[in-house]
């Protein structure tokens, strides 16, 4: 009875696994931002890498997780993960935005006419700034 229990709940976890991932990335397929990252660096031509390395990476972090991996990868290593990281992060909620129209809608609203680069990198820097100091003066 007990491997029956067993075996029902790999295929329930499995099954839910798999719809969630398929979810995150057609969420990522709709916003376009594999096709427009590629077009801005000039990588047209290697979407389809660029594809697969991103579910490769979405395989390998469920992977970890699941499994508790540990990598000893020091400060530097770190500190790389966590620009790359940001930067997908950023790109997500940019593209989020921008799907939304939620810029446009902003400088229509304010009747901002001047200064639009600023408003982006203003926004990009408190994002950034309120992660570090969450990170480094908030309790854990």
């Amino acid at each position: 009875m007990q491997i029956i229990q067993n075996i029902l709940l790999v295929i329930i976890g499995f099954s839910g696994g798999i719809a969630v991932a398929g979810g995150v990335f057609a969420f990522i397929s709709i916003l376009g931002i594999i096709p427009r990252m590629a077009d801005r660096l000039g990588l047209a031509s290697h979407i389809y890498q660029m594809e697969t390395v991103i579910a490769i990476g979405g395989i390998a972090g469920s992977f970890m997780t699941v499994f508790q991996v540990h990598i000893r990868m020091g400060m530097a290593g770190l500190a790389i993960f966590g620009l790359f990281a940001g930067v997908f992060v950023g790109s997500l909620a940019m593209a989020l935005a921008e799907t939304l129209k939620v810029i446009p809608v902003l400088c229509q609203r304010t009747n901002l006419r001047f200064g639009l680069p600023v408003l982006i990198v203003s926004l990009g820097l408190g994002k950034a700034l309120g992660s570090l100091y969450q990170l480094c003066f908030c309790p854990h």
